[in-house]
């Protein structure tokens, strides 16, 4: 995937709906707080791909409009605080071959 800010926003636009339906499962289950619910992981996970994006576009030199750049910087914050929750591996996930993936989720 080419680095862009039309993709970054697809990838931001994403992890804000996972995060309303995450957020609906844990009123569905019964109102669980977000903190004890297994999915948190995955969401960590998402969040530090996204951020990882963002500093990567960052870096290439295009230009960034400043809501966008707002944005990164929320999700920054946001992922500080949840990035004692990713997978842990030797390799982060935004480094990973298809295959490396695969291979660390076992499918």
């Amino acid at each position: 995937m080419a680095l862009s800010v039309q993709n970054y926003v697809k990838l931001a636009n994403f992890y804000n709906e996972m995060a309303t339906v995450l957020s609906a499962i844990c009123v569905e289950k019964g109102g669980i707080a977000i903190e004890n619910y297994v999915g948190r992981f995955f969401a960590a996970d998402v969040l530090e791909y996204v951020v990882e994006y963002g500093n990567r576009l960052k870096k290439s030199g295009e230009m960034i409009p400043d809501e966008i750049q707002s944005m990164m910087d929320l999700f920054e914050k946001q992922f500080e605080k949840v990035k004692n929750l990713t997978t842990p591996n030797q390799k982060p996930i935004y480094e990973m071959t298809l295959e490396e993936f695969e291979k660390v989720m076992n499918i």
